[in-house]
C-alpha cells in the first residue's frame, strides 16, 4: 500500500513535459534535465541573482530551494518571502505584487526567477513573471494540473506535471529541483 505512493511519484514523474519560450517542448526527461543544469550553471558562472516563489507548500519549496542552491550551489540566490517585506507589498500594492513589486526593485537584466505553482494559475505569480520578463531575466516555471494554466509557456523553461494532486505535484517539482542542485554540486566535485 505505501509503495504504490513512491510507484505513482515515478509513474507521473515520466510523465513531466518541458516546453521551451519558443513553443517547442521536450519529453525526453535526461534533455529536459540538462538544459536546466546547463541554466543554472551559466547563471552560477556569471554570479547572477537567482530568485524563488511559490505559494503554500511551493514557498517551502521555494524557500528550502533557496538555501540548498545557496549553501550547495553556490550560487546567489534569494527568497522574497521576509514577513516585512511581503505584508507591506501586500498592503500598500495588493497581495497579487507581493513578488513583481520587489522584483522590479532587486532583479536585473540575466538574473533568474523559480516560479513554482502546482495550479498555474496564482495572479502573483503570473504578474511576477512578467515583472521578470520586463527586466530580461531568464524565467522557469513549474506548474501542475492543467496542461492550459496560465504560466506553463511564460518562461524561458517550463516543467509541466499533468496531475491534478497537489502533493504529487509538489512532490515531482521539489525532487527536479533537488535533483539539479545535487547535480551541480556533483560537478563541482562533492560526493553525493
Amino acid at each position: 500500500m505505501y509503495k504504490k505512493y513512491i510507484e505513482t511519484l515515478i509513474q507521473n514523474l515520466e510523465r513531466v513535459q518541458m516546453y521551451m519560450e519558443n513553443n517547442s517542448s521536450c519529453r525526453d526527461y535526461e534533455e529536459a534535465m540538462e538544459k536546466l543544469v546547463g541554466l543554472f550553471t551559466d547563471i552560477k558562472k556569471s554570479g547572477k541573482q537567482v530568485f524563488f516563489i511559490g505559494n503554500g507548500g511551493s514557498a517551502a519549496i521555494a524557500s528550502h530551494m533557496t538555501a540548498d542552491f545557496m549553501k550547495n550551489g553556490g550560487m546567489k540566490t534569494y527568497s522574497l518571502y521576509d514577513n516585512s517585506v511581503t505584508t507591506c507589498m501586500g498592503n500598500d500594492y495588493g497581495y497579487e505584487y507581493i513578488f513583481s513589486r520587489p522584483l522590479e526593485f532587486l532583479g536585473n537584466k540575466g538574473d533568474l526567477l523559480v516560479a513554482i505553482s502546482s495550479s498555474g494559475n496564482s495572479q502573483n505569480i503570473v504578474n511576477a513573471i512578467q515583472a521578470a520578463r520586463k527586466k530580461s531575466m531568464k524565467v522557469i516555471t513549474l506548474s501542475g494540473f492543467q496542461k492550459e494554466n496560465r504560466i506553463v509557456h511564460m518562461g524561458t523553461y517550463n516543467i509541466h506535471v499533468p496531475v491534478s494532486h497537489y502533493g504529487i505535484v509538489e512532490s515531482i517539482h521539489n525532487l527536479i529541483l533537488q535533483q539539479i542542485v545535487d547535480i551541480i554540486l556533483e560537478r563541482d566535485g562533492e560526493c553525493l
